[in-house]
Parts: structure tokens; sequence; C-alpha cells
């Protein structure tokens, strides 16, 4: 009725969605990695989180009020 209409593989696809359901078990830690995870972890939230404080301060300082503790 409906045969022959079956799906042709493709062989980079199937490589790509194989290393992508085994990756927690082929991670390796390099300098690189390293480097990003202190880059986009820890280094770029420290900074966003800096300069949200920063601007809650100015404003407290604009209304004269004393400054928000954070954490």
């Amino acid at each position: 009725m409906g045969g022959g209409m079956e799906a042709n593989k493709n062989k980079f696809i199937e490589d790509w969605s194989s290393a992508r359901e085994n990756l927690e078990h082929n991670f390796r830690w390099t300098r690189r990695n390293l480097a990003l995870v202190g880059l986009f972890g820890i280094a770029l939230p420290v900074l966003v989180y800096k300069g949200i404080v920063r601007e809650f301060h100015m404003q407290d300082e604009d209304a004269g009020r004393p400054y928000r503790k954070f954490l």
C-alpha cells in the first residue's frame, strides 16, 4: 500500500548524534574547557552581578538613600 518509502540514513548525522548521546562519557578537561568554564561560568556572572549592584548603588545615591546590601 505505502511501501518503498524508507528514509536513507546520513552517516555523518548518525555519527554526530552518537557522539552527542555519549558526550558525558567522552568528555575530557582541557585547558580550553577550563578557560571557557572560568570565563562564562565564573567571570561573566561576577561582572554582571557587580554591574547590577553598581547600578542600584547609583540609584540609591541619587535618591539620597543608604546603600542596599546584597549578599
